[in-house]
C-alpha cells in the first residue's frame, strides 16, 4: 500500500509499505493491506512503518489519517526530528 505523511510546510515520507501502525485518538492501531476505508483523528506519538527496506519511525505531534483503497495519507500537524 502506498503511504505518504505530511505536514503543513512539508512532505515527511512516501513510499509503498507493508504495514503501518498509528497513535489513534483512542489507542495504537495498525493497517495492513487490503485495510477497509477508515478516518481517524492522530495524538501525538509514533508512527511505525514496515517496507521491504526495513523499519521507519516517525514522531507526529497529532493529526488525522485517512485509510482508502491502499492509499494511507497522513495529515500531521507537526513531524519531530
Amino acid at each position: 500500500m502506498h503511504l505518504e505523511i505530511i505536514t503543513p510546510d512539508r512532505k515527511v515520507f512516501a513510499g509503498e509499505v507493508t504495514s503501518a501502525q498509528f497513535p489513534g485518538a483512542d489507542g495504537l492501531f495498525e493497517v495492513l493491506n487490503n485495510h477497509a476505508p477508515l478516518i481517524s483523528a492522530l495524538q501525538a506519538g509514533s508512527i511505525n512503518v514496515n517496507s521491504a527496506t526495513g523499519r521507519e519511525s516517525f514522531r507526529i505531534e497529532g493529526g488525522v489519517v485517512e485509510v482508502l483503497r491502499n492509499n494511507v495519507i497522513v495529515l500531521a500537524e507537526g513531524v519531530v526530528a
